[in-house]
């Protein structure tokens, strides 16, 4: 990994470690050292906002999960559940990769399976929450972030 770029996210203290050359970081939620790809520092900086800073419990979070999709295996960063009902992607790209609408339709494609009411897009210095209005088939942006209590109340 290059050069780690600060995020306009709150630090993390995120505990890294280098083996062979990589720099690897402890993930707190999947009890697993990983590589530390520029996606993945900001995935662990968004988790660890959302966990500290809007009060989502640990045990709202699916990371890196696997589904079908028009026959192809997809993978989402993440999704938070309440109850055993997922209520929001959110989707990691590294600071480089610039946010536009095509980092909006995958959210929106990977939606097509799991039918969640909010999105959520960084690359850890942009941050996007939506609200997804499924019978007008748009996203309405949401210009603060959503708490957990929001969430779950349905914002």
């Amino acid at each position: 990994m290059e050069k780690l770029v600060p995020l306009a996210l709150p630090p993390a203290p995120l505990k890294l470690g280098k083996k062979n050359g990589q720099i690897w970081v402890w993930d707190e939620l999947r009890k697993k050292n990983l590589v530390l790809t520029p996606e993945e520092w900001v995935r662990q900086h968004l988790v660890h906002y959302l966990r500290t800073e809007l009060a989502y419990p640990a045990t709202a979070f699916a990371l890196e999960g696997g589904f079908k999709l028009y026959g192809k295996t997809q993978r989402t960063d993440l999704l938070i559940y309440n109850k055993g009902k997922a209520l929001m992607i959110g989707e990691c790209k590294a600071p480089q990769v610039k946010i536009t609408q095509e980092t909006f339709d995958q959210a929106c494609r990977y939606n097509l399976h799991y039918q969640v009411p909010y999105l959520l897009i960084s690359n850890g210095l942009e941050t996007y929450w939506a609200k997804v209005n499924k019978e007008e088939n748009k996203l309405s942006f949401i210009p603060e972030a959503l708490s957990f209590e929001s969430l779950i109340s349905g914002f």
